[in-house]
């Protein structure tokens, strides 16, 4: 069973002081066996990371964090930065990278606009290929079950990250599965994991930083 943390940070996002080397080594003590990298638009960190990575046993995932007029967007495996406002125009981008979309947080408390997706997710079911249904950065682990329910009840894949944008994140929500994410995704065979360890806290030192 393999175990990744599919929504990361480096300090290529500005809400974010994580160094690609850092998160690398701390996702690898952890005991990960993979992440993607997933900064705010832009696909620097990812690539940095991969370069760094040594290890064949170790994944590092190229993504990117999408902020399009309908919420944020999850990209991975995508070979270049995937510019886009509107989600559809989005989706349309990755696939043709041949990369997975999903979609973060679909529910999160936040003032952040873009933080709760606007469109039901089973009317873009066919557009996507999982729901991130555990976030360690939620204010409120109800709006992780409201997406874990969701995701049920329209028999969507499950994913699960950390969101972490600083060290001490990393690790707190994960994904397992077996074989290879893309096929496992594809199946419906992953599991999502996490504990709010600590909230909202990661958040709120993001928004200090970005000032």
């Amino acid at each position: 069973m393999l175990k990744y943390d599919l929504h990361t940070h480096t300090h290529y996002s500005k809400c974010s002081d994580l160094k690609p080397e850092i998160l690398l080594k701390t996702a690898k003590k952890k005991g990960l066996n993979g992440i993607a990298v997933t900064d705010h638009g832009t696909i620097k960190g990812a690539l940095e990371a991969k370069k760094l990575n040594k290890d064949k046993k170790f994944e590092v995932i190229v993504g990117e964090e999408i902020s399009t007029k309908q919420g944020d967007v999850l990209a991975y495996y995508i070979k270049e930065q995937i510019d886009a406002v509107d989600f559809f125009d989005a989706a349309e981008k990755i696939r043709k990278q041949n990369g997975l979309v999903v979609i973060p947080h679909p529910f999160r408390t936040s003032i952040k606009r873009n933080h709760k997706f606007k469109i039901p997710l089973e009317k873009i079911k066919k557009h996507i290929d999982a729901v991130e249904v555990f976030n360690g950065r939620m204010l409120f682990n109800g709006d992780n079950r409201k997406a874990d329910n969701t995701a049920s009840r329209h028999s969507m894949a499950k994913t699960a990250g950390s969101d972490a944008h600083f060290q001490f994140e990393v690790a707190t929500g994960y994904t397992l599965f077996e074989g290879n994410l893309r096929k496992a995704l594809k199946e419906k065979r992953t599991r999502a994991y996490g504990k709010l360890k600590f909230g909202a806290f990661g958040g709120l030192l993001s928004l200090f930083r970005k000032r």
